[in-house]
């Protein structure tokens, strides 16, 4: 069997891909190694009750019909109108770092205020930092993979003000370890406090299946159970996969969600293992805690009301971004509360949850015993509600159901190399790799967010099957 383009991994950046080479009649494939799709953002059921995974907030338009905003950028390269996705803006969100709260919304002053408010000394030095990062073409930017913390500081000179600035778009797609590659910082702060934040109606799923619908109408097919075994190469040249049943499959054109690291697996040691290095690996992971609640968390008593639907946090004096060394972090994480985002027009649809999510170290969850695994799952999803406790108000006594998931889940569903969630710290932007016929899309090709594996898929398409042949 032979098609134009095989797509490897269903997730955003995937389905992107598959629409976008199918829009212009090429014969394309999408294949899945799960039955489910989304790849880290997705979606299961546990106990009767359907949980999203990954996605905890989506990128809004920002002013209605921008056409510099990446997810405008993304609709139009798929044709998908923006009224489909059902966007439920967010209320407000909150940054926690020590003692400091600051706030921002969709409305990019409110973040403005807090930060200048709080940094009175530095306020103009901020001030020109955000005018700066909201005027540079993300597709030109000069020196991407630069240190976007060397430049912050530089541009601040406030270490603190640095990790105020730096920190929401770090926990949001940063695959370094204390930093974020500086095309990847000013596409994610723009996002984030020029663009806002916005949840789609009903979570993950309907956004998905928007995207499924897409790839069915432009003629692209999905292939679910079907992982790949190996990639098939002659002369240098990827020319299709053999899946795990055996089956062997043909294509011009192989393009890659799986990563960096695991699509050079693929190749086989003997081809694969010459084109890696031990920086390459990733070292970015979490572990979540999702609680569904009798009640929305806002309700819940304690020294302040959890009403934001996002919080970035780091509950010491300053940011530290990166593997813990024990298991997890017991002071940096993120809060996500679906219900602080607006409601649909049609009302509350779901029970309330709250997900807590503290940074994980790979390799020691990964090498756990299996005797400790279990114990150590439920004393760090304790430990995250301890946080929420303090902070907030403690949701446990509200809890109707919890669910954990750690770095080993995020392996065993996804195969990310030690349940990487940002990929590898190695980025190929240009979607190339060593071998003709075969590219990179995703997180290693260099776009962060949601937003951005959309875009990736969709751009590496434009760029090496459709041969720049449209815009």
């Amino acid at each position: 069997m032979r098609y134009d383009t095989l797509v490897i991994g269903a997730g955003f950046s995937g389905l992107a891909a598959g629409i976008r080479a199918a829009m212009f009649g090429r014969r394309v494939l999408v294949l899945e190694r799960h039955y489910l799709w989304g790849g880290l953002n997705s979606f299961y059921k546990r106990k009767g009750r359907l949980f999203d995974t990954g996605l905890h907030a989506l990128t809004n338009c920002g002013l209605r019909g921008a056409k510099g905003t990446p997810l405008g950028r993304l609709l139009r390269q798929l044709r998908i109108h923006p009224d489909q996705l059902q966007l439920l803006p967010q209320g407000y969100s909150e940054l926690r770092l020590a003692d400091l709260c600051l706030r921002f919304s969709n409305d990019p002053e409110l973040w403005l205020e807090n930060v200048t408010r709080a940094f009175r000394k530095q306020a103009d030095r901020f001030l020109e930092l955000h005018r700066t990062v909201g005027s540079l073409d993300i597709d030109r930017i000069e020196d991407p993979a630069a240190s976007a913390r060397a430049k912050v500081e530089a541009q601040l000179g406030d270490p603190e003000l640095a990790d105020v600035v730096l920190m929401a778009p770090t926990f949001y797609g940063s695959a370094r370890e204390g930093d974020i590659d500086w095309d990847q910082f000013v596409m994610l702060y723009r996002a984030i406090f020029h663009d806002g934040l916005a949840q789609p109606e009903g979570g993950v799923r309907p956004l998905l299946q928007l995207f499924l619908n897409r790839l069915a109408e432009c003629g692209g097919e999905l292939r679910r159970k079907a992982g790949v075994e190996r990639l098939l190469v002659r002369d240098g040249r990827v020319y299709g996969v053999r899946l795990e049943d055996g089956e062997e499959i043909e294509a011009e054109h192989v393009l890659s969600s799986a990563g960096w690291v695991e699509t050079m697996g693929l190749l086989g040691p003997e081809l694969g293992a010459a084109h890696l290095r031990p920086e390459d690996r990733a070292t970015m992971t979490i572990l979540e805690t999702i609680s569904v609640l009798d009640r929305p968390p806002k309700d819940i008593p304690g020294p302040n009301p959890l009403a934001a639907a996002t919080v970035f946090f780091a509950d010491e004096q300053r940011f530290a971004y990166g593997a813990p060394k024990d298991l997890c972090s017991a002071t940096h994480g993120v809060l996500s509360v679906p219900s602080n985002f607006a409601a649909p027009a049609s009302g509350p649809t779901a029970e309330p949850t709250l997900r807590a999510t503290l940074m994980a170290h790979p390799e020691a969850w990964h090498t756990l015993p299996p005797e400790r695994y279990g114990d150590e799952k439920q004393r760090w999803s304790e430990r995250a509600l301890d946080l929420v406790a303090r902070l907030y108000g403690d949701p446990r006594p509200y809890e109707v159901y919890r669910d954990v998931f750690t770095p080993r889940t995020i392996t065993k569903y996804t195969g990310h190399d030690r349940g990487a969630i940002y990929g590898s710290p190695t980025k190929h932007r240009g979607g190339a790799t060593p071998f003709a016929g075969l590219y990179l899309i995703g997180a290693d090709q260099g776009m962060a967010g949601i937003v951005g594996a959309g875009l990736s898929g969709a751009t590496i398409v434009n760029l090496h099957v459709l041969n720049s042949e449209v815009a």
